[in-house]
């Protein structure tokens, strides 16, 4: 049995894992993001190592062309991450090393990996939410990844925003006050003036409106997709007190309306963090490098 190849980038660092499986990592190794040109040539000259790897599979922050008909098909589209638009990581993976190069988003591929071999095994619906430098939404819907003419895009969403309440203006570069501009990582050190990679100590009083714009979103999201299990994951949630905050805040803006147990009577159980930790993103690009999620 040959061996496969891993990766899941990030606005700050890229993970790569050489494995048999899920169960049987050979090598992982941790690139900081820098330049497109030079963090490629690092992956490259890392995978070459290998002379055996059937395949990789990429677990890509976004947007992505993700049209397989598509001449721009694995090409990253208008991400804020503005060196990287236009670059085409599947390709140049391919091209470079000679096997297949499989892609999809990381909110996608940590979904998968949950749903295989996480807390969501045995289910047919579920979302994985990301909260971090950016905010994402992974979602399997009768264990099918949710896809039409592109990803999903969760992060973008709108919420009600009180300006009143909330005079910030939010940071997203295209929407200002969507999802992602009022309570992804970035924004939340915006607003409470802490410098980029600081952390906001968990007794802020900002925690609670943060929770409640995620609860608010996924209180939408539970509308319209009924999940059988949210998943909660990024570097924001570390927060050990925020997933309370928000389990607390969802039964709220439910109100009873909502007929499904683990809701009613076992929230704890419904909405969770990720079994699989920070390594549901790269072994989510592992699943897909395998083949073993065939309904993507």
């Amino acid at each position: 049995m040959g061996i496969f190849g891993a990766i899941e980038s990030g606005g700050h660092k890229f993970v790569c894992l050489i494995a048999k499986d899920q169960k049987t990592i050979i090598a992982e190794k941790i690139f900081l993001t820098r330049d497109p040109k030079s963090t490629i040539s690092e992956l490259i000259d890392f995978f070459r190592q290998f002379n055996n790897l059937e395949s990789v599979g990429i677990a890509s922050f976004g947007p992505l062309d993700l049209k397989e008909n598509s001449s721009r098909y694995g090409v990253l589209t208008t991400t804020p991450k503005t060196l990287w638009q236009g670059i085409d990581l599947r390709r140049e993976i391919n091209e470079s090393l000679g096997i297949p190069a499989y892609i999809d988003t990381d909110v996608n591929s940590a979904a998968i990996a949950e749903y295989l071999w996480g807390s969501a095994i045995g289910l047919r619906n579920l979302a994985y939410i990301t909260v971090g430098t950016g905010i994402g939404a992974g979602i399997i819907s009768n264990q099918k990844v949710v896809k039409g003419f592109s990803h999903t895009e969760f992060g973008h969403i709108r919420i009600p925003h009180d300006l009143k309440v909330d005079p910030f203006s939010g940071i997203c570069i295209y929407h200002g006050n969507c999802l992602e501009g009022l309570a992804s990582g970035p924004a939340i050190n915006t607003r409470c003036g802490f410098p980029e990679g600081q952390i906001v100590p968990e007794n802020h009083h900002v925690w609670g409106l943060i929770a409640k714009y995620l609860s608010l979103a996924i209180n939408n999201l539970i509308f319209t997709t009924a999940p059988e299990k949210i998943i909660l994951g990024g570097g924001v949630m570390k927060n050990q007190e925020l997933i309370g905050l928000i389990r607390n805040d969802i039964t709220k803006l439910l109100n009873l309306y909502v007929e499904f147990d683990l809701i009613k009577y076992d929230i704890e159980n419904y909405i969770v963090p990720p079994k699989l930790g920070d390594k549901a993103g790269v072994l989510g690009a592992l699943a897909i490098a395998m083949g073993a999620y065939k309904n993507i």
